[in-house]
């Protein structure tokens, strides 16, 4: 008997920096390698966790991989991060994080001290989200070889009752709510390394984002329609992935976007946009029209969420886009992430 042999669309010869950022090269990395030859010929639309039924109950799971540079930066460490991530991307999926499991792949030559801090600062990132810890493995490589520790995390959540995330569930006249200022952690990140001469009184925005969900999905039940941690790529690669897979066109308001003086800054000078800056401790949800209002209020009653806001809502066009509008009446289509201007951010 013959075997089917899958065919696959990634052509590219080689792997680059710019296929683990998030954007367009790592679509096609993902949708044109990994999901034909592991999912099939009809994967569905890839969101920040799976959901898996085993025996009858429904669970949810995640896995990622943390590579940050350097890896303590001011508001946060590798270890924190490590956990809020993993934490947020069940959350955005309308699950609660109950286990974790942990990969340290350490260097040759990590000072103890240094694996002590970030191990302190996962299990105190734990505690903080009410998750547990359940087991792990290290592995040691030569020196020079994986920038001090790379971290990996795989969670398991269960599911918040009333709600049903997904793309097809979005309609026209939908709302886009941003649960905070965007682009904090990417120029963090890019600042802490010390190689641009720009100073700045900037923090990661780390932290986990599971209590503004539940209030979410609490307020407004099934309307709550999708929601998304706009990491690696920011808030234009998340939104443009959602505009794609429903097939709609996302609106923005650009004078609603919060973004920090210091950070608006930063990306003028860098050429950047801080739609494209990764964010670790902010979500995107989009909300029914009818319970726009109560989903808002309802986060800004939220330790953390008081600078939520509505930033955009759902069109009929342009189809599978995202459109920008300014307060002088012009608009831009803004893209995913293209290339990879902020490496080894989470």
């Amino acid at each position: 008997m013959a075997t089917t042999v899958t065919k696959i669309k990634f052509r590219e010869p080689q792997i680059e920096m710019s296929h683990g950022a998030g954007g367009k090269a790592s679509r096609r990395l993902v949708e044109g390698l990994f999901a034909p030859l592991l999912f099939g010929s009809s994967p569905g639309p890839l969101g920040d966790a799976a959901h898996v039924q085993i025996n009858g109950t429904k669970i949810a799971m995640t896995t990622d991989s943390f590579v940050v540079k350097p890896l303590r930066f001011p508001g946060g460490s590798i270890g924190e991060l490590a956990i809020n991530g993993t934490v947020n991307d069940l959350a955005v999926s309308g699950a609660r994080a109950e286990a974790i499991v942990v990969t340290f792949v350490l260097e040759a030559g990590l000072p103890t001290e240094i694996l002590e801090a970030e191990v302190r600062a996962m299990a105190d990132a734990a505690e903080k989200a009410s998750v547990k810890i359940a087991g792990g493995d290290t592995k040691v490589v030569e020196h020079g070889k994986a920038d001090g520790m790379y971290v990996t995390t795989t969670g398991i959540g269960r599911l918040l009752s009333g709600v049903e995330i997904s793309p097809q569930s979005v309609r026209p006249g939908d709302k886009v709510l941003l649960s905070g200022p965007i682009g904090d952690h990417g120029i963090t990140i890019l600042l802490a390394r010390g190689d641009l001469d720009l100073e700045a009184d900037l923090r990661s925005d780390t932290r986990s984002v599971f209590p503004l969900v539940q209030a979410l999905v609490r307020e407004c039940g099934a309307g709550v329609r999708w929601m998304r941690d706009p990491t690696r790529g920011g808030v234009a690669t998340s939104l443009n992935e959602l505009a794609r897979d429903c097939a709609l066109g996302i609106v923005l308001f650009e004078e609603k976007i919060p973004v920090r003086d210091s950070v608006r800054g930063a990306c003028e000078l860098l050429g950047l946009d801080p739609m494209h800056i990764a964010n670790e401790g902010q979500f995107l949800a989009v909300i029914s029209s009818q319970h726009a209002e109560s989903a808002l209020r309802a986060l800004r009653a939220t330790p953390g969420g008081e600078e939520a806001i509505l930033i955009g809502e759902v069109h009929e066009q342009p189809d599978s886009a995202v459109l920008v509008t300014t307060p002088y009446g012009g608009s831009r289509l803004v893209d995913m992430l293209v290339g990879d201007p902020l490496p080894r951010i989470c």
